[in-house]
């Protein structure tokens, strides 16, 4: 189903007609241009290519006059944009299937140029949520997998250490997918199944009940769930 790319601005409150507090995450979504459209014959499925943001473009070369430092958008990029009567190349693209609609709804049909808003969605409806959740770097097995740890008295000296990670005669190796220390975070993940309770067209905000991967201004899409 069709969805929208956003930025994760942070967690607030709301308070529903029960008077119950609402832990929700807010995700700022400006309108995404269509930069894509795949059909069916081309690629076997139908799908929409959105853009959000726009990256810094290189100057004119002039003589004696540099580019600063910094990334700047390929040719390749600025001309896929231009494509799409973009000036800038977006940020961020993200391809977003169509024809995945539940029971017999019809695929909606977009065209390159078109805008995608907060809109689509309205508060009470069911959406997915796919962000990169926050870097943590090189981790032990206690903060990475919810080891115990050992005792902290009575001399003992391996308070965070895994311990054993495998039997020295049988089977003399250690098995793959042993629990160990390693790089942390920084992983896609996706909450299913989270609940829209308001939707700010004027501001391009989107409020979602609960809590999503990702740290503040992370990149993340919202998908509707069928």
């Amino acid at each position: 189903m069709i969805g929208i790319i956003g930025k994760k601005l942070g967690m607030t409150q709301l308070f529903n007609e029960q008077g119950q507090q609402v832990p929700c995450t807010v995700v700022e979504a400006t309108p995404n241009p269509v930069t894509k459209v795949v059909t069916a014959a081309e690629a076997g499925f139908a799908a929409v290519e959105l853009g959000y943001g726009s990256q810094r473009t290189a100057r004119p070369n002039k003589k004696g006059e540099r580019t600063p430092k910094g990334r700047r958008a390929t040719k390749a990029e600025l001309g896929h944009a231009q494509k799409a009567g973009l000036e800038a190349a977006p940020r961020v693209l993200k391809s977003f299937r169509l024809d995945d609609a539940p029971g017999n709804a019809e695929a909606p049909s977009y065209t390159v140029g078109e805008t995608i808003t907060v809109g689509i969605f309205t508060p009470g409806e069911r959406v997915k949520v796919t962000g990169t959740s926050k870097g943590r770097g090189f981790q032990g097995v206690v903060k990475r997998h919810g080891f115990g740890g050992g005792p902290n008295t009575h001399g003992n000296t391996k308070h965070r250490k895994p311990g054993s990670i495998g039997a020295g005669t049988d089977p003399s190796r250690v098995i793959k997918g042993k629990k160990m220390p390693g790089h942390y975070g920084a992983a896609q993940h996706t909450a299913t199944n989270l609940r829209i309770e308001k939707v700010d067209a004027e501001r391009n905000l989107i409020y979602l009940r609960g809590s999503i991967a990702g740290p503040t201004n992370g990149i993340v899409f919202v998908r509707k769930q069928g």
